[in-house]
């Protein structure tokens, strides 16, 4: 049975590192806070984590029919327009199956946005590629800051301030939806981390929106790997240390700039890495994580990580033992065995 987390764990009379723990290592399942992450880590060990903060990337809109809309903004492309979704402006917030090419959404304070063509391919019915207006020509992403509210779905039925939806580590702007595997990190625990001899990577990659259907690939996203970054990561792999990436962004922002041989370099850009059973990860060796409905492209990404059998038994231990699902919710550490 899985029950999601409806509200952050600081209005459930938790700390953020407060939040149970599954750790899933070669010595079986051990059950803690994330507050003790810290012993199942050891000196050396390399912690990648994104640096990606979320947006406040919903907004309410209208049809020219006058059927209300929300708007969920995802990525900015490289030409200057933006990925969106559509939702019913309802309880279900199911999504909007009849927009049409050409279409204008009217938005708050004079903004629109003109529907050019579906994202991916022309039957795809989750994303549009629009046209962003806004009555004072102002950048996108400050027209969210005035106007937005975070994505959040019907297992939330409460609205949170955007704070809620930020990691420790959040330094630039661009996700839709948080990174949530770093949410349970506090200054505290990353001080006491460091003191311990465990090592903080930072990547960015800014995560689109993540309803994804159990049968569609993640889509590209934007990514920046440092040259600090890689070189810390490439003496931990050569002084036999563990990478553990700390959520699935910070996995597939380093493999991304990983070559065949598992060396790590400098990279920026777009990422269309899909990982799974036929491509395994060459540089990560340890996962951070939250509990999410295992769909097809989350779940092949775990398993590459630590393999079938280890997750397979951790999402089993999680559902007997009632952990909470979703970015408010309970954490995993995956550690399988290093070879």
């Amino acid at each position: 049975m899985r029950n999601a987390a409806s509200r952050p764990p600081e209005e459930r009379g938790l700390t953020r590192d407060g939040v149970r723990l599954l750790a899933a290592t070669p010595d079986g399942l051990a059950h803690a806070t994330f507050g003790d992450v810290g012993h199942f880590l050891r000196p050396g060990d390399v912690l990648v984590v994104n640096t990606s903060a979320t947006i406040a990337a919903a907004v309410d809109g209208s049809r020219a029919d006058g059927r209300l809309v929300t708007t969920h903004f995802s990525t900015p492309l490289d030409d200057g327009t933006w990925l969106i979704e559509l939702r019913q402006n309802s309880a279900e917030h199911e999504r909007v199956r009849d927009a049409y090419a050409g279409e204008i959404v009217a938005l708050p304070s004079g903004a629109s946005l003109t529907l050019l063509h579906r994202y991916p391919e022309a039957d795809s019915d989750r994303l549009w590629a629009v046209l962003v207006t806004t009555a004072s020509d102002s950048a996108v992403d400050d027209y969210l800051a005035r106007h937005g509210r975070p994505i959040r779905y019907s297992y939330v039925p409460d609205p949170w301030p955007l704070t809620a939806y930020q990691t420790v580590f959040s330094r630039d702007r661009g996700s839709a939806e948080m990174p949530s595997a770093g949410r349970p990190f506090t200054g505290d625990l990353v001080a006491g981390l460091i003191a311990a001899g465990v090592i903080f990577a930072p990547i960015t990659l800014h995560a689109g929106v993540a309803s994804l259907e159990s049968h569609e690939a993640p889509l590209p996203e934007r990514f920046t790997v440092p040259e600090p970054t890689a070189r810390l990561v490439n003496l931990a792999r050569r002084s036999g240390n563990r990478v553990v990436a700390v959520g699935t962004t910070a996995t597939r922002a380093i493999e991304s700039a990983a070559d065949e041989g598992g060396t790590v370099h400098a990279t920026e850009g777009w990422t269309d890495l899909v990982l799974g059973g036929d491509e395994p990860t060459r540089v990560v060796n340890g996962l951070v994580t939250g509990w999410h409905d295992p769909e097809a492209s989350h779940l092949a990404l775990l398993q590459a990580v630590a393999g079938p059998e280890l997750v397979a038994a951790a999402y089993a231990e999680a559902e007997r033992a009632g952990y909470l699902w979703h970015e408010f919710g309970d954490s995993c550490l995956l550690l399988p065995p290093v070879n």
